[in-house]
Order: C-alpha cells, then structure tokens, then sequence
C-alpha cells in the first residue's frame, strides 16, 4: 500500500508558509483552472465519450460549462467573499468591533464521482483553493480516461507545491484516508460515505459527505401529463440515468399509471428514437453496474417499456415499471440507471407517509396545479432539495445550497456554499486596550447591585415590528457612546506636558 506521509507534510509546509492565504495565489490557481478547461474542451468531451458515451452537448452543459460558470461566479466574488464578514452586536458590545473571519481549513482531500468525472471533481477542487486550502485530489478510477486527463493535467496548469493529484483505486483511496486532513469532500454512495466518516473520526476532520438516496416524485391528479412525462423522463434519462438527483420513482393514483406510461413513450421516442442507436444516450459505466440494474428490472413490477439490455455494450435500455410495490427490490436501493418505476397511491398523504418511512432524499418533485399541494408535501417531509413541477434544476442555481440531509449527505456547495463549505467561520471580537471601569462590573466580589446592573444590560426582549425595533438600539447606543466618551475625558483629565501622554491629577 502506497505511503502518502511525506506528500501531505510537503502540503502542509506550504500551506504552513502562508502562500494560499493570499489573494493573488487563489486568483492565479483560479485562472489556472479556467485555463485547463478552456484549452482542453475536446480532450474532456472525448474522456467522457470514452467513460459513459456522454454525448457533446452533456459534456458541455452539464460538466464542461457547469463547471465553468461556477468557477467564473467564484472569480468574481472571491475578494468580496474574503472580506470579513460584519455582524450585530448587542449593547454589552456596543463599542466593539465584531466580525467573521473567513480562514481555510489547511490541506483538504477532495473526491471525485464517476457519473459526472469533470463537474463533481473540478467544483469541490477550485472551491478548496478559492478558501485558500491545498488540495489532494483523488478523481474516480471507474472513470478512467477522465481521471487520467486529470492526473496529467492538472500538474500543469495549477501550483503542484499545492496541489496533488492521487490516481488508482481502493489501496490508494485506504492509504489517502489513514492520513491526517483537515477536511475531506466526498461524493458518492451512503456506503463509502460511512467508511470515510470513520477515517475521518480519527482525527476528528470535518466532511462534507454528497451522498444519494432514492429521490421521489409526486405527480397530483390535476397535473398536466404531458409537461409530467417530458420533466421526468429527461430528468430520469440525462446520463442513463447516473445522476445522484435523478427521479428515482414516481408515486400517483392508479388511474394515471397507463396515461402517464403513455406520455413517458412519446417523450422517449422524441428524445432519443431507437434508444440503443442513439448517439445522444449514455451508457452504463461498467458491467457490475449493469448487472445490478438489470436484477432490479427482472425482480420488480411490470415492464411496460424498455426492459432491454445489452451486456457487450453496457446499454440498458429506458424502462418503465408499473405496479411496483414496497417490498420490490427496485424499490429497496437507488436505482442509478434508466429504469422509472411508478407506484400507486391512494393520495399524497399516502406518498407523504411513504416518503417518511424512509431514508431522507437528496431530492424531491411534486408536480401539480395546485401550490398547496407543494406545501403539504415541504412542511411534511425533510430532503436535501425540492423542485416544484420539474426535476433536477435547483442543482444549477448557484445561490441554492446543493447537498443532503441525514444519509442522503452533510454540508452542501456550488457558489459560495463551495467557499463556505472549506472555510472555517473564524469569530473575531475587538475590543480596545482601554476603558477597565466599563467593565470592571463583571468582576468579583459580587453584589446584588452589580447583578441588577448586569442583568439590565443583558436582558433580551420579544422583537418588535419595524421601526419600533431600531428605536432601543438606536437611544441606548447614543446614550451609551456619550457617557463612555464623557468617562474617558473624566479618566484622562490632567495637565499635559509636550510629547506626554496625560497624567491623571
């Protein structure tokens, strides 16, 4: 098993030196960043192509640009996010100066997913180094040609003093995780997000754990099926369906199985035609994970569309299961592939109950007319995010938190969640070299005065609407900055000679 003792306390005597702290050296790896993706677009879309038969367009938008963009909005703000950040003070503290101060963590270990090798690596990584981290990265080995453009090109383009780079597969990634860091990233499934939980535990590191679960959808009687089938097929469908947010089943009355079944066919023949020739469809990763997904299909339900797969080409084919049950094993794991069952319900209170009875989702989506229908289902059910009447969009509206709760994740990113997530949130509070009799009553021996007086300046009351909040604050606060200035002329009155400070009579 590999050593990597000597590469992190390297990365440690840099960050250690101050070098990440600054400015210009985030600024400078960020640009770096930005120009690996740019002069290497076609590299990443044909690693891609080679990795999940990604077509160009999903290469570009949902890696490529994905990535991008995040990176550009990251840019722009990094010296406005640096700054500390101010905060309210009550009256005990009036006269100190208070803040957050944003500070990296040291060296991080971020790792990659194979379903989307560029955006889920890349994101975490230029997010670390904005906080002012150095990095390890360790990309997906089930994503080969992706990881090994990685390896090659990140050295190039990014400080390597810095910046490490760890390509290979469970020793590497046992090895990675006996080492001390100060904070790990991972994305992938609850079951290794719980083996790096415990190596974290070693040392109590902080994680972020982008995790999965099977992420629902509720489609209400009063729904338009045909803006249904379209949202949910291709949120379902984009990358065979491998992404962590896809819908992972529908839930809706029984009635409307055989009319959604047949919306859900004209959008796949609209999309794709004959699936297994199309040049826009994925493909499974690897055999492991097709024969998984196909045990699921031949156990569950009725196939009413697709059911097809070819193992040569790790093609399966978009599948439709109706009348599937709890107890099915579709319906027992996440899916992470093309395979959509639907299970009937009586009503959303019955969605709502099932929706409980489980681990928390990383997504929900609830399709209706009807914006209360929404409501039931966000004041009575906990997920990592929710979309009303469409699927998987919340992920790319870089002011949204994008993470889990419970086992479908802890912590979220993208914007400046990335910043925040590798930033520990420094409090800073100023107080001047000066003023003791100010606070002298905070001192033993105590009396029942003192304890009046104290009490008085602590004490919180229910928060007023409007203006009549800022009326307190505002008198107290004048009152208080008066009498303080009148005390320092009082402690300081004296004659005072040239180039003295005053003496005290």
């Amino acid at each position: 098993m590999a050593d990597y003792s000597e590469m992190i306390a390297g990365l440690r005597k840099a960050f250690n030196s101050g070098v990440t702290k600054t400015y210009e050296w985030r600024k400078k790896q960020l640009e770096g960043v930005l120009t690996l993706l740019d002069e290497n677009r076609d590299r990443i879309a044909q690693c891609l192509k080679d990795d999940l038969n990604k077509p160009s367009l999903e290469a570009a938008v949902y890696e490529i640009d994905f990535s991008r963009n995040d990176l550009i909005e990251t840019m722009n703000n990094l010296k406005d996010w640096m700054k500390p950040e101010k905060v309210k003070k009550g009256l005990l503290n009036i006269m100190d100066t208070a803040y957050i101060q944003r500070e990296p963590y040291g060296v991080a270990l971020v790792m990659g997913a194979w379903n989307y090798p560029i955006q889920i690596t890349v994101v975490p990584l230029f997010g670390a180094i904005a906080a002012g981290n150095c990095v390890v990265l360790k990309p997906s080995e089930l994503a080969g040609s992706t990881a090994k453009a990685l390896e090659e090109l990140i050295p190039k383009y990014l400080d390597n003093e810095c910046v490490k780079v760890v390509n290979g597969g469970i020793p590497e990634t046992t090895a990675l995780l006996k080492e001390r860091f100060d904070y790990i990233f991972y994305t992938g499934n609850t079951m290794v997000g719980k083996i790096i939980m415990r190596a974290a535990a070693e040392y109590l590191t902080p994680v972020t754990l982008e995790l999965g679960g099977k992420s629902p959808v509720f489609v209400d009687e009063n729904s338009d099926l045909n803006l249904v089938a379209r949202r949910v097929t291709w949120g379902k469908l984009v990358n065979a369906g491998q992404t962590c947010i896809a819908p992972d089943y529908v839930m809706c009355k029984k009635e409307l199985q055989e009319k959604l079944v047949e919306e859900c066919k004209k959008s796949i023949n609209e999309y794709y035609g004959d699936p297994a020739k199309s040049q826009d469809y994925c493909r499974i990763i690897n055999e492991r994970h097709l024969k998984r997904i196909k045990k699921l299909i031949d156990g569950s339900g009725d196939v009413v569309v697709g059911g097809d797969v070819d193992e040569e080409q790790k093609y399966v084919a978009p599948t439709i299961l109706t009348n599937v049950k709890e107890s099915d094993p579709v319906m027992m794991e996440e899916i992470f592939g093309p395979v959509l069952p639907i299970m009937p319900v009586n009503n959303a209170e019955e969605a709502i109950t099932h929706i409980n009875k489980g681990e928390k989702p990383l997504a929900m989506y609830v399709f209706s007319k009807d914006h209360e229908v929404a409501k039931k289902f966000l004041d009575n059910t906990s997920s990592g995010g929710f979309v009303f009447n469409d699927t998987m969009m919340h992920a790319g509206l870089m002011s949204l938190p994008f993470g889990g709760v419970g086992s479908s994740g802890i912590g979220s990113y993208h914007g400046m969640h990335t910043f925040d997530t590798f930033s520990h949130k420094r409090a800073v509070l100023e107080r001047k070299h000066g003023g003791e009799a100010m606070v002298a009553i905070r001192y033993p021996p105590y009396s029942e005065k003192k304890g009046s007086i104290v009490k008085w300046i602590m004490k919180k009351t229910p928060q007023k609407s409007g203006i009549q909040t800022l009326i307190p604050y505002f008198l107290f606060g004048t009152i208080f900055a008066v009498l303080f200035k009148k005390f320092e002329q009082l402690m300081t009155r004296g004659v005072r000679k040239k180039g003295t400070p005053y003496a005290r009579k």
